[in-house]
């Protein structure tokens, strides 16, 4: 939720729609804070079942949430309101996330047995590898005219095709199990969507590292490379569209999946959000104007997208205070 929100003030900031930028930044700064105090409740309350989780295939990759959530906050905190040593702070916030939350769950995928079948052990949480990578050098990049530096300007450029290799890891055992693997309507839920988001989180990461090229030289001598990566991840992100919502359709209307409100549907919102802060940062970066249009139309359907995401959290909300403790939701 917060990183849908956040990506979608930053998207309603560049099209200089200044009041839905500082509304929805509003509501994702305090989304971060309340799951930010409940995860902290679970750490304590439930230590054993968080150690489950992070070490679970199915489940342990979402936890890079925390990671993409920080830097989103930190990058909507800069460019909305020029808050830039809060988005600082949170950028290292970010970095001590990433290492806890990534090794913790790769040592565990990796070491410990016993392991689960391919169908039942990815999903499209794993993208969150390459979510979180590339969120670090969103911020970073940002971050970098304010805080030069040879180092830094290295350790983005590092991370941004890590981001990438890891995108390909991934997507090479997804799309083997979309496509050799029988696929439940049940299981093709939407962080499916992160396919398509991770790439265009890419996209943005390369655009604001060639934007600040002037600042590094070392990011000014890989400019083109940088600039021929970020283009395929944008052709990457586009082409997965299509296909996201041909499953969509194939689940809730060929197969009539009833379509309810989930918390995971933000996972749907997000990769919307980001294509069109994505477009727009790479469409400035690289002097096109022919898709100028593009930002602005992605942004209208990323907002329709997160208002039904919205509307269905507050009715569970409602629903769940005023049905009967212990009832079952309607």
């Amino acid at each position: 939720m917060v990183m849908a929100t956040g990506i979608i003030a930053v998207a309603a900031a560049q099209q200089d729609l200044t009041w839905m930028a500082e509304g929805l930044y509003v509501i994702a700064a305090a989304a971060y804070v309340v799951l930010a105090v409940l995860l902290a409740a679970r750490l304590v309350i439930a230590p054993s079942l968080i150690a489950a989780d992070i070490t679970s295939h199915a489940k342990g990759f979402a936890f890079l949430t925390t990671v993409a959530g920080t830097n989103v906050l930190g990058s909507a905190s800069g460019i909305v309101h020029g808050w830039w040593t809060l988005a600082w702070w949170l950028w290292w916030v970010s970095l001590a996330l990433w290492a806890v939350c990534l090794y913790s769950t790769l040592f565990a995928v990796v070491l410990k047995g016993p392991k689960p079948d391919l169908g039942h052990g990815i999903n499209g949480t794993w993208f969150l590898l390459t979510v979180a990578t590339e969120s670090v050098v969103v911020l970073g990049a940002l971050l970098l005219p304010r805080h030069p530096s040879d180092l830094l300007a290295f350790v983005l450029l590092a991370a941004f095709l890590l981001g990438l290799v890891l995108y390909l890891i991934v997507m090479t055992m997804v799309f083997f199990r979309w496509t050799f693997l029988e696929l439940d309507p049940t299981e093709a839920d939407p962080p499916a969507w992160i396919a398509a988001g991770a790439v265009a989180i890419t996209v943005l990461a390369g655009s604001n590292l060639l934007t600040v090229q002037p600042t590094s030289d070392r990011i000014e001598r890989l400019a083109p490379f940088s600039e021929g990566i970020f283009v395929l991840a944008w052709a990457t992100a586009t082409f997965w569209f299509p296909l996201m919502v041909a499953i969509g359709i194939w689940r809730h209307v060929l197969n009539r999946v009833p379509l309810r409100y989930h918390p995971s549907y933000w996972a749907l919102v997000f990769p919307l959000g980001m294509y069109s802060a994505a477009t727009f940062r790479m469409l400035g970066a690289i002097d096109l104007d022919g898709l100028s249009w593009m930002p602005r139309a992605a942004l209208a359907v990323a907002l329709a997208a997160w208002s039904a995401a919205f509307v269905g959290l507050i009715w569970q909300g409602v629903d769940v205070v005023r049905r009967p403790f212990g009832a079952p939701p309607s």
